[in-house]
Order: structure tokens, then sequence, then C-alpha cells
């Protein structure tokens, strides 16, 4: 079993609701969840006219190669009513895989760790709370580090 991280986030409709309701449907995968973050709230990141995000990570343990897990959740992204309109645009939900084990995974639809998880703190943040010695991969950088040369000035609040 691999040691995987996602990160769930959404700004549109009940976002507490859509955050549940995502985890409840990963359950309903097999998909075994072994820490929940904190839910945080964040202005937008990458278009800035749009509702606040609620965000969060999580880690599970999978069966499931990296493609198997991504098609799992772009399917529940479906059920749930994601519509991949546009860029970095609003959503009820969205759920990236940010860390599969310590793999790195490359391929036309899925790039593991995260391509942006550095530039992040509304992942960063929720990631150190659960995964306080994870380790990047790819940048050879812990999370104290990957925080401290991060330049995301948005401001990630604790919502629960």
């Amino acid at each position: 079993m691999k040691e995987v991280y996602l990160s769930l986030g959404g700004n549109l409709g009940d976002r507490e609701k859509n955050l549940s309701l995502a985890i409840d449907l990963l359950k309903k995968e097999n998909i075994t969840i072994t820490a929940i973050s904190k839910i945080y709230e964040t202005a937008s990141w990458g278009i800035n006219d749009q509702p606040d995000f609620l965000n969060l990570v999580i880690k599970i343990y999978s069966n499931l190669n990296a493609e198997e897990l991504l098609e799992k959740i772009l399917h529940i992204e479906k059920l749930m009513g994601r519509a991949r309109e546009k860029k970095w645009g609003s959503r009820l939900i969205d759920i990236d895989i940010i860390a599969y084990g310590n793999e790195i995974y490359n391929s036309e639809k899925l790039n593991i760790p995260h391509p942006y998880l550095q530039e992040r703190k509304f992942v960063l943040i929720p990631l150190k709370e659960i995964a306080p010695n994870w380790h990047h991969p790819i940048l050879n950088k812990n999370i104290d580090e990957l925080l401290s040369k991060c330049r995301d000035n948005c401001e990630v609040k604790i919502l629960k």
C-alpha cells in the first residue's frame, strides 16, 4: 500500500458540505483515510475575482496505482458536479494528488508530486499539519524549507 496525500478544495456552494461529501465518496471507493487536516480558508489562487476557497489535505493508503487513483478522483469530482471550464476557476470540488509515496511520476494525465505544491501555502500548511516530516522527492526539501521559500502571499486561516 502506498501512503498518498490528497488536497481537497472548493469555493462554490456549501463548501464545507462539499469537502465532507468528497471524503465520504473517497471512503465508498475503499480508500482508507488515516488523517485529515483542519479546514483552511484562503483567497483564490491564480484568478483573484472569485469566492474564497476552503481547503484541506488528507492522508490515505491505497493499493491503486497513481493513474487508477486519478480515475477514481475524476469520477468523484464528476459525481459532485465538477465542471472543468477554466483553469484555476471556481469549482464545487477539486481533488489533487499531492504526493504518492516517494514516487516521481510524469505522464500526459498526471504529474507527481503535484507541480505547484511548493507554490501554494493552502497546500503546504495543511500538509505540514498531518505530515510534518514529509520530504519533496524532486526538490529535496522538507515542509519547513518549502514554506520558508514559498512566495504565496495569500492568508491561510483555520476555519475549523
